[in-house]
């Protein structure tokens, strides 16, 4: 049997099987629409349960080794859901008064009793663990900085004055200008004080209760600021009304021109109906898979939403020409399902494997996004393939809509699609592939600047007036640590006694301290060795030429009051060492810099016996995510093309098509990397996932044209200019309003006060738009020359057409 005759009886039988399922699902319709509507009540009740379920390891790469790393020293030194809690003095003077020492007080208090806080790594100058060291005539004299009986009496003021200048911690829990003290806490995602049914820590109940303390201690002369990743949820949570307000503008237009486009408000209202309905039925599986709804997923059912719409004015302008074209409803909907069943359930595996693909960055949240996401764009295949043509078949089309599609097939419109079939001609196409070729070029060289992780000061998420990042700005101001801190963990288990008193331990240690000191990026950093050494020059009258670590145990013994694990910085012996490094910046290139350059001492510096292991601290969380973005990165795009060009591949059997649809998708890729270069958006987890969805959803495009392309060279003979015109006719007008309508309504979340919704907005306004152009200029384009006829006579009407 030849190919030909081959495809021809594949065609046969794949349309004889869609022929029979619409007479199935037409015939049986209200036996449908009765278990369609019991699904529907069952999973609207589902969704009544659904929850908010933040948490912050869902955010990170939990299996990478330096989240290992982190893991496994948890309960020993600060991870990276810190808390920093700042008051700060506006009036006279500075911190010692009483006004502001009873603030201090109150606040530290209030912070310890927060669910979820580690009450063992909480500090600030009225923590028993912050001390100072005193020499005195008798020796030592070490105590807390603030007494226990303290009365805020001048005196005693004066007194802890003089201890925290003692203390080693004016840079680091008392602002270098004396104008402002922290209170540092880590958070927890298990409280242990709770009972045990209630042990998950609630961030909205800690978000309210860090609200409470500003409200609280924010008046008259004290300003309170607080960053962390409970505060950053509690500001992304607040957001979240703002950005229902957004998704409800975006509804609004969404109908508005579907209203315009149509003129039908039946068919309006239908398609917004069905295109809401997957995203019912998405809720309500949450609840009974065990899942809730994260705030850095909410996107994802109004993506489903803008998706669902999609393919519903696809199906619906299909009706409808069936209609005026004199079937009736029940006809044109039996008909608009044989014509769209194979390309749409192809078009929407692809959106499904979309989502699917991010699923290669090894993040839980963004596993559970593309899990859920696959899920809604799957229901689609139920609600928009099978749900909407049994409601199609009880509408009657109004006159209006009738007029509107006559206005369709107008003489103006005929010249309009005939203008845009030019580019199927191969003089015409010429000027497109240079069009591409240049537009190719210059992104191609801004794409090389597009930086994998942060850019920019303070959150992400957020705006940069925004209160989170403007409390970020006056701590980081403030204070010599920073707020963005890289751990680096030093193993020595296996020496006798304490691996402090170690030399080759401590030198290690102390070496590491002064590479990174001189390395880019780095703002201080705080070690054993480098407090061990500030104690032996305290025995020295506090001569800094004595500030060095002798080699002997007894003289490391010196400083042993720098190495007790109440510090914070080492465990019991020694036998851990946290190196923390405080970044000046936690932009994705000065990260991966320091990462380099760490990794480069560690190669350089074998010391037997001892392990350095990266990393911990926030810092340390987004090295890990940004490797995990860019180890998936090339995994993900090339799993995304390789199972699109399969799909292709078995729906049209040509390679020729194939390349006429992806072809325009890589390059729709290269340009959007260039966009986020270019306005100084980052690769990573909130922007990754728009590229493959823009491209799972942009192929839509391609797919619903090439159908009908293929199907009037098959079945009429004609040329590849002509049938790309003739698909332009019946799929053209559908695929740039669904774009058109896409992009606006996702371009509204540009407004938004959440900048990874407004930066999602944006570029998935970008992809619908130029995958559309290039659906309706370079695939045809491409394929004027692919499909090149060998003969100069038109083709007998039912002749297989021969390509080149």
């Amino acid at each position: 049997m030849s190919n030909a005759a081959h495809g021809n009886a594949v065609d046969g039988f794949i349309e004889r099987t869609v022929h029979k399922f619409a007479d199935l699902l037409i015939g049986l319709r209200n036996v449908w629409s009765v278990v369609f509507v019991a699904a529907t009540l069952f999973f609207g009740y589902s969704a009544t349960k659904v929850q908010l379920d933040p948490g912050f390891l869902k955010l990170i790469p939990v299996q990478h080794e330096y989240m290992r790393t982190m893991m496994h020293y948890m309960k020993d030194f600060s991870g990276a859901n810190t808390l920093l809690v700042n008051l700060r003095w506006k009036g006279e003077g500075d911190i010692y008064n009483p006004e502001f020492m009873k603030a201090m007080q109150e606040a530290t208090d209030e912070v310890f009793f927060i669910p979820g806080i580690n009450r063992t790594k909480v500090s600030s100058i009225f923590t028993p663990n912050t001390i100072y060291i005193e020499i005195t005539e008798e020796g030592f004299n070490g105590e807390p900085v603030v007494p226990a009986t303290f009365s805020a009496t001048p005196e005693e003021l004066e007194r802890v004055r003089h201890n925290v200048g003692l203390s080693g911690q004016i840079g680091l829990i008392v602002a270098n200008d004396g104008k402002s003290a922290l209170v540092r806490a880590d958070l927890q995602d298990y409280d242990p004080n709770a009972p045990a049914d209630q042990q998950r820590v609630d961030y909205w109940e800690v978000q309210k209760k860090l609200e409470e303390i500003r409200n609280k201690f924010e008046k008259g002369n004290v300003e309170v600021n607080i960053i962390g990743f409970a505060r950053l949820l509690g500001d992304v949570i607040y957001g979240l009304i703002g950005v229902f307000a957004f998704f409800g503008l975006a509804f609004a237009i969404t109908v508005a021109l579907l209203y315009w486009y149509t003129r039908s408000a039946r068919m309006t209202v239908t398609a917004v109906i069905v295109a809401l309905l997957p995203v019912l039925w998405l809720i309500g599986i949450l609840p009974l898979i065990g899942f809730g709804i994260d705030p850095m997923s909410i996107l994802v059912p109004f993506l489903i939403f803008s998706i669902g719409v999609s393919h519903a004015v696809q199906m619906t302008n299909a009706w409808r020409q069936e209609v005026c074209a004199g079937a009736s409803s029940v006809e044109a909907a039996h008909a608009s399902f044989r014509k769209l069943f194979i390309p749409g359930a192809v078009a929407l595996l692809t959106n499904a494997l979309g989502f699917a693909v991010i699923m290669f960055i090894d993040i839980p949240i963004v596993h559970e996004l593309g899990i859920t996401a696959c899920l809604g764009v799957l229901l689609m295949i139920i609600t928009n393939k099978m749900i909407l043509p049994i409601i199609l078949t009880h509408l009657k089309l109004e006159e209006s809509s009738v007029k509107q599609s006559t206005r369709s097939d107008s003489p103006r419109m005929a010249r309009l699609w005939g203008s845009i079939a030019r580019c199927a001609d191969p003089r015409y196409s010429l000027w497109v592939f240079g069009a591409c070729l240049v537009l190719l070029g210059v992104s191609t060289v801004l794409s090389r600047g597009l930086v994998i992780g942060d850019t920019g000061r303070g959150a992400p998420e957020l705006r940069a007036d925004s209160r989170y990042n403007y409390d970020d700005r006056v701590i980081n101001q403030s204070y010599n640590i920073g707020t963005d801190v890289l751990t680096v963990i030093v193993e020595a288990p296996n020496f006798e006694g304490d691996s402090c008193l170690q030399y080759p331990v401590i030198n290690l240690v102390d070496r590491f301290e002064l590479f990174l000191n001189g390395v880019s990026g780095v703002q201080s950093v705080t070690s054993s060795a480098g407090i061990g050494k500030l104690v032996i020059s305290s025995f020295n009258e506090g001569n800094p030429r004595m500030r060095a670590l002798p080699r002997s145990q007894v003289g490391l013994s010196t400083g042993s009051k720098g190495f007790d694990p109440n510090l914070g910085i080492n465990n019991e012996s020694c036998r851990a060492i946290q190196v923390m490094i405080f970044m000046k910046n936690h932009e994705g290139a000065t990260i991966a810099h320091v990462i380099s350059e760490i990794k480069r001492f560690i190669a350089l510096n074998p010391t037997e016996g001892v392990t350095m292991r990266l990393a911990s601290g926030n810092v340390g969380v987004m090295a890990a995510t940004n490797e995990a973005v860019s180890a998936a990165e090339v995994r993900m795009l090339l799993a995304i093309f390789g199972a699109l060009t399969i799909l292709c591949l078995i729906t049209f059997r040509s390679w020729r098509a194939v390349l006429c649809v992806i072809v325009p998708l890589t390059i729709v890729s290269i340009f959007c990397n260039a966009l986020m270069a270019s306005l100084g958006i980052g690769l990573k987890v909130a922007t990754l996932p728009v590229i493959a969805l823009g491209v799972g959803v942009g192929v839509d495009y391609g797919i619903y044209l090439f159908e009908r392309i293929q199907h009037h060279m098959r079945d009429e003979g004609v040329s590849f200019a002509a049938a790309f015109e003739n698909a332009m006719r019946e799929r053209g007008s559908a695929a740039v309003f669904t774009a058109i309508t896409m992009a606006v309504a996702v371009g509204t979340w540009t407004l938004s006060a959440l900048k990874f919704q407004a930066d999602m907005g944006l570029l998935l306004s970008f992809m619908f738009l130029v995958n559309m152009l290039g659906a309706i200029c370079l695939l045809p384009a491409m394929g004027s020359w692919l499909f090149r006829v060998t003969s100069p006579r038109a083709p007998q009407p039912g002749a297989a057409p021969v390509a080149r």
